[in-house]
């Protein structure tokens, strides 16, 4: 009756150092077509970043029209630089029948949820304990001692609002939280907006 891979939205957020990226990974053969999206800036890149991968790297004139047209889901100033979430990709991702993926954090979900909450679904990744979270972040050892403790108290703040999302994948072991992230792909996927509600009973009652 309508095709199953009709785009959707899955947002994601959890603390830094819960494992999103890597759970992403480990996941992707068998979630089907997915898009990440990724931020737009008005910044240089730096060595090593490509357009359209790291980042989609724009002039301030175009970023600052694409403000009026409203074409960007958040955005913010930062060092004299833009950043934001452009809506045009998410659109052609989803009219292309793409899973897009967002890992925001909780004030991004909130936004995605004011603007198209019916094709969105949430999972709050986290490790077992704030003590496992510490432990990661210190094996890392890319953080000094104030970012670490930076991350540990946001993590305490962002953990309030677990409520507000669809799922909790609790990242004990990556495996488990694959298969788990899997499931919840799929039911993103399976999500229907009221249109397709409508749609279903009008074909339904014949």
């Amino acid at each position: 009756m309508q095709d199953l891979q009709k785009g959707a939205i899955l947002v994601l957020s959890g603390p830094s150092g819960a494992g999103k990226s890597t759970i992403i990974q480990a996941a992707s053969e068998e979630i089907g077509e997915y898009y990440f999206s990724i931020s737009t800036t008005t910044r240089s890149p730096r060595v090593g970043e490509e357009d359209g991968k790291d980042y989609f790297f724009v002039t301030k004139e175009s970023f600052e029209e694409d403000i009026k047209a409203g074409n960007f889901l958040e955005y913010a100033q930062v060092h004299g630089n833009y950043y934001g979430t452009s809506l045009k990709p998410v659109r052609e991702a989803l009219e292309a029948g793409k899973l897009v993926i967002f890992d925001i954090d909780v004030q991004g979900h909130r936004l995605v949820r004011a603007k198209m909450n019916e094709i969105t679904t949430s999972a709050f990744i986290t490790p077992p304990t704030l003590n496992e979270l510490e432990t990661r972040l210190r094996a890392r050892s890319t953080d000094d001692e104030s970012v670490v403790m930076q991350r540990l108290e946001n993590a305490k703040e962002e953990i309030r609002a677990v409520g507000e999302y669809d799922f909790t994948i609790i990242n004990d072991t990556i495996d488990d939280a694959a298969k788990e992230f899997v499931i919840v792909a799929k039911a993103a996927r399976l999500k229907q907006s009221q249109e397709d509600e409508e749609k279903f009973i009008t074909h339904w009652l014949g």
